[in-house]
């Protein structure tokens, strides 16, 4: 009997689990908005709104027992600082899950999962940051090779 166990097992051992929604969890924070399997999705869910629980207390032990899951120095700043001011005057729901029709391998059933009052700009940021860079050095290489 599976009384009082939570959470769905997604066919695989638990390490591989709790490191999966670690790492979903640290690019939903970081971009704000992700595309993944329905049931992932769904248990994603709790994982993300503990991570701002945490964030909305701002302590110390918090700010730690939040770098003990995510272990990202960037996205842990970002949730104690925007995210936790965002979310602020909401008493929870910080997450939305929308169906986004099944996928053409394996015919699995999609999701997006995305923070309720998301930043658009947010998605990519750190794609286009890259590029711009990689465009001004190709730029600046091209002026070196006209000198």
């Amino acid at each position: 009997m599976r009384h009082r166990m939570s959470g769905r097992k997604l066919n695989m051992k638990s390490a591989h689990r709790e490191s999966m929604f670690s790492n979903m969890t640290v690019s939903l924070l970081r971009h704000e908005q992700i595309k993944t399997t329905k049931p992932k999705a769904k248990e994603l869910r709790s994982f993300a709104d503990k991570m701002v629980t945490l964030g909305k207390r701002g302590t110390l032990h918090a700010r730690r027992q939040a770098f003990a899951f995510l272990r990202d120095d960037e996205v842990v700043k970002k949730l104690f600082d925007s995210l936790a001011e965002r979310y602020k005057d909401r008493q929870g729901g910080y997450t939305r899950v929308l169906a986004a029709g099944h996928r053409y391998g394996d015919d699995a059933p999609m999701a997006v999962i995305e923070l309720v009052d998301r930043d658009p700009d947010a998605k990519g940021a750190e794609d286009r940051a890259r590029h711009e860079a990689e465009m001004e050095g190709m730029d600046e290489a091209e002026e070196m090779a006209t000198v």
